[in-house]
Parts: structure tokens; C-alpha cells; sequence
């Protein structure tokens, strides 16, 4: 039953994404006139609200509060808790971070 419904939907949507509607370039004539700034300005705004959580982030001792609350999942988790080297939590929350970036940007250019 289900693969049956899946087939009529995928029918029901490839039959949609098909259909064009002409408007005599409306919509690209509007998408001209979108002012480019804003663009610039959500890469701004982000990247300001980034820094400020990064600040925070240290001013509060954050790293301090994510190592207990590690060692404190590790230690309920697990018998014999591993030793939890803060060089790797700031090398995770480096990845982390920039994996956010890359999403970010990529989020950018499906955008344009």
C-alpha cells in the first residue's frame, strides 16, 4: 500500500514540477529590482551574531560548563570514564563551528 501511494505522489509532483507559467519576465524584472545590500546584510547581521556569541561564549566560561556537563554524561553513560582533554573539546567545537560556516555558506548560494 504504501509503495502505491508513494508511486501517485512522485506521478502527482513530477506532473507539477512540469508545468511553467508564462509571465513575460515579471519575475525577472522583480528579481532585478531586489536591492543587493540585503544580502550584505544578513552576512553582517550573522556574522556579528556569531562574534557576539563567541564572546559570551568565553566571557561566561562556557567551555568550562560543556566539560562538566561531559564529564558528568561520561561518567553516568559509562563505567570507566575516559579522560576528556579540553584540546578536544575546542578542537570539536572548532569543528562544529565550521561546519556552521560551510552550511551557511552553501545555504547562500542555493539562495542566489
Amino acid at each position: 500500500m504504501d509503495k502505491e501511494n508513494e508511486a501517485l505522489l512522485q506521478q502527482f509532483f513530477s506532473e507539477a514540477t512540469q508545468q511553467t507559467l508564462e509571465d513575460n519576465g515579471f519575475t525577472e524584472r522583480v528579481m532585478k529590482q531586489l536591492p543587493a545590500r540585503m544580502k550584505w546584510f544578513t552576512r553582517i547581521w550573522t556574522a556579528a551574531c556569531i562574534l557576539i556569541a563567541a564572546i559570551l561564549f568565553s566571557v561566561f566560561h562556557g567551555w568550562e560548563i560543556l566539560i562538566v556537563q561531559l564529564e558528568v554524561f561520561l561518567r553516568t553513560t559509562i563505567v570507566e570514564a575516559p579522560q576528556v582533554s579540553p584540546l578536544m573539546v575546542v578542537l570539536g567545537m572548532i569543528s562544529l563551528l565550521l561546519i556552521g560556516v560551510y552550511e551557511m555558506l552553501s545555504y547562500e548560494r542555493v539562495i542566489r
